[in-house]
């Protein structure tokens, strides 16, 4: 839960007794809420019936960055997000280590 608090005041959420509650500018003006429920995973079943189980804290930084894209999108783009990250620290690393010639 402490990353969940972190991100509360990070992105300045608000929160309820059993929902992180996201607020956002809509169309014309109008304030769209997202209510998140305080589960350590959320499950998107998926229309070939599998699912996956993500964890709350991916949620509710995919929803704050893409509030206007599907979940499963949101939470695509920040996995291969920090994939890209990834990769380039190991590929520092590999060059860290190289020996010198």
């Amino acid at each position: 839960m402490e990353g969940i608090k972190e991100l509360i005041e990070r992105y300045g959420l608000e929160e309820d007794l059993e929902n992180i509650i996201i607020t956002v500018p809509g169309e014309g003006g109008r304030v769209k809420r997202y209510h998140i429920l305080k589960r350590p995973f959320i499950r998107i079943v998926y229309p070939d019936r599998h699912y996956v189980d993500y964890p709350l804290e991916d949620v509710i930084e995919a929803t704050v960055r893409f509030p206007e894209s599907l979940l499963s999108e949101a939470l695509q783009v920040i996995y291969n997000e920090r994939e890209v990250h990834k990769q380039e620290e190991e590929d520092e690393d590999e060059i860290k280590e190289a020996p010198d010639q």
